[in-house]
């Protein structure tokens, strides 16, 4: 058995002699990221203030900006349980044993070998020997073998692995800033519902009263049966609408469930009667400053980072392949082994240099350089995709924030209306058309109202996704840190030691129960700019 301290000895002089052996050979092009020129600012502009220093940067928790409990405990649930995500993470721990895998390539390969047999000859052969017909063998034997990285191929694959466990990582981090968006903005659409479902529900306790009126004036014979039935087509109409509400309220309120991990049988979210979340303030920052900010981006240029070296791995097949073996131990037709008479040794280097493959190698050579390009358009590509994403934030939210404050006077404007037509009909000046149509135009723009407002809620969350989610590069693992175990590492298999940012669950047994969470009470968020619901107001006395 060999003594660990002495292979701890062998392994490092191993490692030292490759990573030493030749290292200006090198293959891979000298890699560096592109630059862009890109606009000193944003075109468009959010309607908040400019960010102080302190407020330079997005939090990680960003959906704390909207202020609201219900929805900062399910952005926790998320986090800790959602499967889409604890995949994504042990992506990145497969990744990072895959840097192991190549960088035992890198290291001198120890094994023992063992074998004994009972052998007998048949007698009845040609030219048969007069002797023994039966014989016994055992052997025991020890292997080494290495082979020296002269050409940078084993070293440039370890680099491109260490690489491709951090663009793992920033995949991770992307899923994880989409999963959450998705939750606030479903989220923010199930207050949207809520507040709807309210604003019908008064709208239906008016049209009733309506109705009631409209009868006794057709009792008093001060009005006709159509206004009856005009007033019941409203009522019923109504009715019709909440109902469909309250089905996409239930279609959403699974959505969430899912995301939190949830079973939707048995997951509830207590409505609320206005959509009361704060107007978030999101610092925007300079357009240079995303590309650090940005997971997806980071990605690319990790992938980008590999392709490159891929090609000096490419063109390391043009060279001589080297290889070093060596063995030893006992043989011996019989149980005595410990006789140095008895004992083997080989040790030998092979050289493999291919002459024509009929341009395998170069066909190979040249598919690495166009895929490394392809990296490079990729990365391009979402470096202007991002920038169009945080445009389009700027612009949606700054139209729909005046587009919503214009709404709320709309609103003021039509509840006004629709009492005053509708004391004019009961006072016999106006008609229940007139009435009939304040009503309609009541309902609908507050209904448009908060549609609009569900969608500036909405926007504001796409807008700090595209904005990175207060993410930054600097979170990645170092390419050192993407390594799972050390060479001599027997124990901590299971779960590697986490790094970076990856929250990759250690008991993921208690994931089994999917029968649902309790029912999640509705809180009241604070320190918010509310944006109440307006009621429809009295109705006039008969």
């Amino acid at each position: 058995m060999i003594p660990s301290r002495l292979l701890r000895q062998v392994l490092s002089a191993g490692s030292a002699l490759s990573l030493a052996g030749l290292s200006a050979c090198d293959l891979a092009p000298a890699y560096k990221p592109p630059t862009f020129i890109v606009p000193a600012s944003w075109h468009g502009q959010a309607p908040f203030a400019e960010a102080t220093p302190a407020d330079a940067a997005l939090p990680k928790d960003w959906w704390t900006l909207l202020r609201d409990p219900t929805l900062n405990d399910l952005e926790a649930r998320l986090t800790a349980s959602n499967p889409d995500l604890q995949a994504a993470a042990e992506r990145f721990i497969q990744a990072r044993a895959m840097v192991v895998q190549a960088r035992s390539q890198l290291l001198p390969h120890f094994g023992l070998a063992a074998g004994a047999s009972d052998n007998k000859q048949s007698a009845d052969r040609l030219f048969r020997y007069k002797g023994e017909t039966t014989a016994t063998d055992e052997s025991y034997q020890g292997l080494a073998s290495w082979e020296p990285d002269f050409w940078s191929r084993i070293r440039n694959n370890i680099r491109a692995q260490k690489q491709y466990a951090q663009e793992k990582a920033a995949d991770y981090a992307m899923s994880r800033l989409s999963l959450q968006a998705e939750l606030a903005s479903d989220y923010v659409q199930l207050r949207g519902y809520d507040a709807q479902i309210a604003i019908y529900s008064q709208s239906i306790s008016y049209y009733q009263k309506a109705l009631d009126i409209t009868r006794i004036q057709f009792k008093n014979q001060a009005a006709p049966r159509l206004d009856v039935m005009r007033a019941m087509t409203q009522l019923y109409n109504t009715q019709a609408a909440r109902l469909d509400i309250e089905a996409a309220r239930q279609v959403t309120e699974h959505a969430i469930a899912v995301l939190t991990n949830a079973s939707p049988s048995n997951f509830h979210i207590q409505p609320t009667e206005i959509l009361g979340f704060s107007q978030p303030h999101i610092p925007t920052g300079i357009p240079s400053a995303l590309l650090q900010r940005r997971p997806d981006i980071a990605s690319a240029e990790r992938e980008m980072a590999q392709a490159n070296r891929r090609i000096g791995i490419a063109r390391a097949a043009f060279y001589p392949h080297i290889s070093l073996a060596a063995g030893g131990g006992f043989d011996q037709n019989g149980f005595d082994l410990a006789n140095l008479a008895n004992s083997l040794w080989t040790y030998g280097a092979s050289f493999s240099l291919p002459i024509f493959e009929g341009g395998l190698r170069r066909a190979e050579l040249q598919r690495s350089w166009s895929a490394y390009r392809e990296t490079l358009d990729d990365y391009r590509s979402k470096v202007l995709a991002s920038f169009k994403e945080v445009e389009d934030g700027l612009s949606l939210t700054d139209r729909l924030y005046r587009e919503n404050d214009a709404l709320k006077k709309a609103v003021d404007a039509t509840l006004q209306t629709q009492q005053m037509t509708m004391t004019l009909y009961q006072g016999g000046v106006g008609t229940y058309l007139e009435a009939i149509f304040s009503q309609v135009q009541t309902l609908e723009t507050r209904i448009n109202q908060v549609q609009i407002a569900t969608r500036l809620f909405q926007a504001d969350v796409s807008l700090v996704r595209a904005l990175g989610g207060g993410w930054d590069v600097k979170l990645l693992p170092t390419m050192d840190q993407t390594l799972s175990i050390e060479p001599l590492q027997y124990d901590d298999l299971h779960h590697p030691s986490p790094i970076g940012d990856v929250n990759a669950s250690q008991h993921p047994e208690r994931f089994n129960n999917l029968g649902g969470a309790a029912p999640i009470a509705a809180t009241a968020a604070g320190n918010r700019k509310l944006t109440p619901l307006a009621s429809p107001g009295p109705m006039p006395s008969n």
